[in-house]
């Protein structure tokens, strides 16, 4: 007699837990098959989120970019994308007190279609969906919000609108390492910028990219871009500070002759880039537009985004007059 599949138990309080089609189980255990396609083709969609004191951040704006991407895949998962950050809530609050304190966790949703026939003597199976957390690496980018990040230009190109649609946020990233590797031998440290084949701005392999110019701030058009949360974001609260706001196409000439350029992405919500293939961006410092961006970003979240990253990276809090963090008894 063949008894019936028992379902996973539930992981102790003090275990950290992911969430694999449908199933809490400890972190330690998540696994999918080698042949599972999103492996073997890098065919996998994804979100990453962060916390904020452990609560999810734009889960919505996530949620609806998960579906769209879904849907360009043809991945059809057999629990509703509600379902799944909901999922991806109860994963952050369960181990945001296990994690360092101060900090806050990424949150990883990605989705797969299963196995790849090839590998499995021709049968696939049903997708596969999963959450899990990390603790955000603040000292990787700690320093930047007041000293600036540096960007390169590299020769390798962003995938063309043919291969796959800009709103498809997918795990095939082979491009991503091949620019960043190109960016870091011509400067330790530097981030590369993805242009088109046509010499249009699209991206870096971690942020959105916008100028500012005369204080009006321009991005570039979904067309050229991943439609990113975190500069949809910026975008509304430049609207509240009264910042005007462009889209339109941009090249490195763009970026160059710019007075400030911002970078944002989910981590570290938004960091200026001051130099661009060794030369300084406008000042060569973090300016105006950032600052008030980055203070207006900590007042909604209810936290001083730059002096968290400080504190978690060990690094010394400056006064109010020497950078843009302002509240580092906010933590």
């Amino acid at each position: 007699m063949t008894l019936p599949a028992r379902a996973p138990s539930p992981p102790p309080p003090d275990v950290e837990t992911a969430w694999l089609d449908g199933a809490a189980i400890p972190r330690s255990d998540l696994a999918l098959p080698v042949g599972d396609a999103g492996f073997v083709l890098g065919a996998a969609v994804t979100e990453q989120l962060r916390t904020f004191a452990g609560r999810l951040f734009l889960v919505e704006s996530h949620a609806a970019r998960f579906q769209d991407s879904l849907a360009i895949a043809g991945i059809e998962p057999a629990l509703p994308v509600e379902a799944v950050f909901a999922a991806a809530a109860r994963v952050a609050a369960h181990n945001h007190p296990l994690g360092p304190a101060g900090g806050d966790l990424g949150v990883v949703v990605f989705a797969t279609p299963g196995d790849f026939p090839a590998q499995h003597e021709g049968r696939g199976s049903p997708p596969r969906v999963a959450v899990h957390t990390f603790p955000l690496a603040f000292r990787l980018w700690a320093r930047a919000y007041d000293e600036g990040v540096s960007l390169r230009r590299v020769p390798v190109a962003q995938v063309p609108a043919t291969a796959w649609p800009p709103g498809l946020k997918c795990r095939s990233r082979m491009h991503y390492h091949l620019a960043d590797r190109a960016a870091a031998a011509a400067e330790p440290g530097a981030r590369a910028i993805l242009c088109h084949a046509d010499g249009r701005v699209s991206e870096t392999s971690t942020a959105n990219v916008a100028v500012v110019r005369g204080g009006t701030i321009e991005a570039p058009p979904p067309a050229d871009a991943l439609a990113g949360v975190s500069l949809a974001y910026a975008r509304d609260l430049a609207a509240d500070l009264g910042i005007a706001w462009h889209e339109k196409s941009l090249t490195l000439a763009d970026l160059a002759g710019a007075d400030e350029v911002l970078l944002t992405s989910t981590p570290n919500c938004i960091l200026p880039a001051t130099r661009l293939d060794g030369r300084a961006i406008g000042s060569g410092r973090p300016g105006g537009v950032y600052s008030r961006l980055l203070a207006a970003w900590s007042d909604r979240v209810g936290l001083d985004i730059a002096a968290q990253a400080r504190f978690a990276a060990r690094l010394p809090l400056p006064t109010p007059a020497t950078g843009p963090g302002r509240r580092p008894n906010r933590l």
